[in-house]
């Protein structure tokens, strides 16, 4: 009997060590180099949420791209809302710094993409929060999906 309390002692403080362990290198990796997240609306059909409806995809996220600034073109990014800064959005990169873009019912039919910046779209166009509505986006709180 004095064995299984020991035996169970030794499991239960390796299981809380490995907790304390596993803990932090989660939240270290969610926050540097990727983390999840939901798809929602219908802005991306039909390459995410095809359905539409209720069902959400799931997208994994590189921070670490964005970071180094290895953003291509086609890549899946989520940014900070420009008229909801508590909500992320999800779009395609259409067009990186320097670019020349003709845009879809922006101010100004083409565009010239500025240093630190890059355009965004959603692939279901007249249904998307994008940089048609609010112009180029900003490299800033933004994360990508190859």
């Amino acid at each position: 009997m004095a064995q299984q309390t020991t035996a169970g002692r030794r499991y239960l403080r390796a299981f809380v060590s490995g907790f304390f362990v596993a803990v932090p290198v989660t939240v270290t990796v969610l926050d540097r180099f990727a983390y999840v997240a939901r798809v929602e609306g219908a802005s991306m059909q039909p390459f995410f949420n095809p359905e539409g409806g209720s069902k959400s995809d799931i997208v994994l996220l590189n921070r670490w791209s964005v970071r180094n600034y290895q953003v291509q073109r086609g890549d899946i990014v989520s940014i900070v809302s420009p008229k909801n800064p508590q909500q992320k959005i999800i779009k395609r990169v259409i067009g990186l710094e320097g670019d020349f873009i003709r845009t879809l019912g922006y101010k100004n039919q083409y565009v010239r993409v500025p240093d630190g910046h890059f355009w965004i779209e959603g692939d279901h166009h007249g249904h998307s929060l994008d940089s048609n509505s609010f112009g180029p986006a900003t490299w800033t709180s933004s994360s990508c999906h190859r």
